[in-house]
């Protein structure tokens, strides 16, 4: 019988156990929320007694909380509200007690384990006669715990009025239970904190309305500047106010400002973060204008000031010069892209270089591939021809910038080298494909005719130090470092003006040269092996280095891995071709190869 009627009796506790569960969530505050646990522990899971201790912000507990079904006539657990015990003897209890789930007993024969600090209560109940009855002793613990694990409070229930311990299913209530009531306490903490927020941005209102004075003051004489600008009407975003401080950073008369708005102000380039900031409150760091044509950086912080009765009135803004913050930033960025050593650019730097010069949509060949034989006779396919003229009414201009005007690939390269962002869907106006020159070039005669195809492309000259292991190995890393370091010095002397020179690791350095012809890139092979080979003083020693040298060419389409690993082979080629294979078989190089 006792088997046939437990499901009724879970099912009546479930049902039990969610009416006090919706008693928890329906507390208006966190003491009603504390009452509502020990109540619900008592009515819904069957004990006669309940104490809740809550976590205070010391870190110790307090008994926030107490409620028996029939209070005795000295006091009973009511006696024990407000009463503290230490976070340390809490902590020992839960450890000694045995572990019921996330439950914790501590049975009446391990009583020495309760601290002298901590508050108890022993009611009167009968001793036990067997193993599983309840000893007015023992002690059920429910730790409740945060979404964050941390401690809020301990439950703790007495006297099970079936006076035997509990069993699974009682267990299982009380921890679901103890669950349910730590959410519940953690969202009547966050009530608490919201209101009392509330109640302080309240005030602090009502002390801005009423000390308008104080208010001037704090405005016209702050050390930064500040600028109040309407938010209705036809004035909606003039400059109504500003203080002395935002006329000196500015270098602009007071009359003026409060003729302009902050949109007149701003660099075009921030305009758009400027309005969303408007419209949105908060923070963000842009440039305005300063009267002697150049820009400020500045951190603009908007806050709205309301009327009680008609809403927000104004924006009121805080004008903070981080000029040399930014500058700072672009000393780190500029470390972040730049070998510390050298002072070149890093690996880092040159691919994102590359990044920017080429885009992914390959370049077509204007008449065959590059290298491949044109037929005598044949002329360049249609698609070549911008302007429907033929090849034999004059130089070939061709499509998609494959042979541009020398001014437009100057500028392209200037604009390469000075590290500016390409912005292109594929091939925008001002975007010259990198396009591998044709070999031998354009112009010359070849089966009898004038080849097409572009004379400059983006060369990429890979070189890689010989003998630099065995000036590390010889005289020491100092030595190597100052190798390193007039190796740079050289190649950046050599170099055409806005050549890119990187160092990508060890003794691996790699140049960039934009708008050059094959022969060009072969001139300027010869310069790079001639600024190093030549000795070096390092620490009254002379000092001497080789190099292997590998040209490739970069074209859009290209991924940056294939452009360096094919300028690593030409150079590996290079080195074989010189015994170079031996000597980097014994180790010679001390990095990685590229690709």
């Amino acid at each position: 019988m006792e088997a046939e009627s437990e499901p009724y009796v879970r099912l009546a506790t479930l049902r039990t156990l969610h009416r006090v569960v919706a008693d928890l969530n329906a507390a208006r505050s966190l003491a009603g929320t504390l009452q509502a646990v020990v109540e619900g522990a008592v009515h819904g899971l069957g004990f006669d007694a309940a104490a809740v201790s809550l976590v205070r912000p010391d870190g110790d507990l307090v008994i926030a909380a107490v409620w028996e079904i029939e209070e005795t006539a000295f006091g009973g657990p009511s006696v024990l509200l407000g009463q503290v015990g230490s976070r340390e003897s809490w902590d020992r209890m839960l450890q000694v007690a045995d572990h019921w789930g996330t439950l914790r007993f501590l049975p009446h024969d391990r009583g020495w384990a309760i601290g002298t600090d901590i508050p108890t209560w022993t009611g009167d109940g009968p001793l036990p006669v067997y193993d599983n009855d309840w000893h007015p002793a023992d002690v059920l613990l429910a730790p409740m715990y945060s979404a964050g694990g941390d401690l809020l409070g301990i439950l703790s229930v007495d006297r099970p009025r079936s006076g035997k311990r509990p069993g699974a299913w009682t267990r299982e209530a009380l921890e679901m239970f103890s669950l349910q009531a730590s959410i519940a306490i953690g969202n009547a903490r966050l009530r608490a904190e919201m209101q009392r927020a509330l109640a302080r941005l309240e005030k602090e209102q009502q002390a801005l309305r009423a000390s308008e004075e104080s208010f001037r003051q704090a405005f016209e004489y702050a050390p930064s500047g500040m600028a109040i600008t309407e938010l209705h009407g036809d004035g909606t975003g003039q400059l109504t106010r500003v203080n002395d401080a935002l006329c000196r950073l500015l270098g602009r008369p007071r009359a003026t400002l409060r003729q302009q708005r902050f949109v007149d102000l701003v660099h075009p380039e921030d305009l758009e973060l400027l309005l969303r900031t408007s419209a949105e409150g908060g923070r963000a760091e842009l440039r305005l204008s300063r009267r002697d044509g150049g820009y400020q950086w500045v951190c603009l912080r908007n806050s709205v000031v309301a009327d009680a009765t008609e809403g927000p009135s104004f924006l009121l803004t805080h004008v903070e010069d981080i000029e040399d913050r930014k500058r700072h930033e672009l000393q780190l960025a500029h470390r972040a892209s730049h070998d510390a050593l050298t002072g070149l650019p890093n690996g880092a730097e040159l691919r994102a270089r590359l990044a920017r010069r080429l885009c992914s949509r390959p370049s077509l060949p204007a008449a065959g591939l590059p290298g491949q034989a044109l037929p005598p006779g044949a002329a360049p396919p249609h698609h070549a021809v911008q302007d429907g003229s033929s090849a034999a009414d004059g130089p070939v201009t061709l499509a998609h910038g494959y042979a541009p005007p020398d001014s437009a690939l100057e500028r392209d390269r200037e604009a390469f080298a000075a590290g500016e962002v390409l912005r292109h869907d594929g091939a925008a106006a001002h975007h010259v494909h990198a396009v591998v020159p044709v070999d031998p070039p354009a112009g010359e005669l070849w089966h009898g005719h004038r080849r097409p195809g572009p004379d400059k492309g983006l060369a990429v000259l890979y070189c890689d130090l010989d003998g630099f292991k065995l000036v590390n190995d010889r005289y020491g890393h100092n030595a190597g470092d100052a190798v390193l370091i007039e190796i740079a010095r050289r190649l950046q002397q050599v170099v055409r003006e806005g050549d890119t020179v990187a160092r990508m690791s060890g003794d691996e350095f790699v140049v960039l040269a934009d708008g050059i012809g094959r022969e060009e890139a072969k001139e300027l092979a010869g310069r790079l092996r001639s600024a190093i080979l030549p000795p070096m003083r390092i620490d009254n020693r002379a000092v001497r280095v080789g190099v292997s040298l590998g040209i490739g060419w970069a074209g859009c389409g290209m991924s940056i891995d294939e452009v360096l690993h094919s300028a690593d082979e030409r150079m590996y080629d290079e080195k074989r071709t010189r015994g170079g294979a031996a000597r980097g078989a014994r180790g010679e190089r001390s990095h990685r190869r590229a690709g």
